[in-house]
């Protein structure tokens, strides 16, 4: 099942403070990005972050599934706690590297 705009809007509402946010579309489901690095994954109207250490800490106790078929385990988060989620956003953008450019097939 594809996420919906609506959750997708809410859930950059809740991390406008935590960076230049932006996202992309992928295959029904949309990849939030912090200042041009990929820090949230959103599928079937779940927030995913990486199992990462630098979260580790905010995440211990925290429910983890796959965001798709595949993919590795994934942090479920709650992206009604506003703070938390923005918290989590900052952590991440200072660790994960942006990603490099694809080049095109000639």
């Amino acid at each position: 099942m594809a996420s919906d705009i609506d959750f997708l809007n809410y859930v950059v509402e809740q991390i406008r403070n935590a960076g230049n946010i932006t996202w992309k579309k992928m295959f029904g489901e949309y990849l939030i990005y912090a200042n041009g690095k990929p820090v949230v994954l959103v599928c079937d109207n779940t927030a995913f972050v990486k199992i990462h250490d630098c979260v580790k800490p905010y995440l211990e106790t925290t429910d983890k599934g796959f965001p798709y078929d595949g993919a590795k385990e994934h942090y479920i988060v709650d992206v009604d706690n506003s703070e938390l989620l923005s918290t989590l956003v900052q952590e991440l953008e200072k660790v994960i590297p942006v990603p490099k450019p694809r080049k095109k097939k000639t």
